[in-house]
């Protein structure tokens, strides 16, 4: 699973930001909690020793997670975006036909996707949806809530 995470550069140091704080911090500590947990004696029933080990097995996985989509990572510059039509990093403006209501997001990759501050996945349903569209045109959301109806508005960077 060798996907390209198109991102933005504040993203891409917020990420290398985290990986080094789960190497640097965490996994010492989680290190300790198994040598203390492995202090108190018996290992077959010590349920601490356990619970330390499967918290470091899911700081590896993360940590080993985040390598990898580092490793897939492309920063994606503004003066590179295409605003001709819908694609990531975009801003688009669209009116949903059935309430009328106007709304602008940002398509982003999954790593950045915040709805509170208007910024939806690319692998949403309305991400998918809007992908591609011009503007002008009608883009058809298939969403949990049944078929939803945008018009582009416009599209910046």
């Amino acid at each position: 699973m060798t996907e390209v995470i198109y991102v933005s550069k504040e993203t891409l140091e917020q990420m290398k930001d985290e990986l080094h704080r789960m190497k640097s911090i965490e996994r010492p500590a989680a290190s300790r909690a198994i040598a203390e947990a492995r202090e108190k004696g018996d290992l077959r029933e010590n349920a601490e020793y356990d619970a330390a080990k499967e918290s470091q097995g899911i700081l590896e996985a993360r940590i080993k997670k985040m390598e990898g989509d580092l490793a897939n990572a492309r920063i994606l510059e503004a003066d590179e975006i295409d605003t001709s039509k819908v694609s990531i990093l975009t801003r688009v403006t669209v009116t949903n036909i059935a309430t009328k209501k106007s709304v602008t997001y940002q398509i982003v990759s999954e790593k950045e996707a915040d709805l509170k501050s208007g910024k939806i996945s690319v692998t949403s349903p309305i991400g998918q949806g809007l992908l591609g569209k011009v503007k002008g045109e009608i883009a058809e959301v298939k969403a949990p809530a049944g078929l939803i109806k945008f018009k582009i508005d416009n599209i910046s960077a």
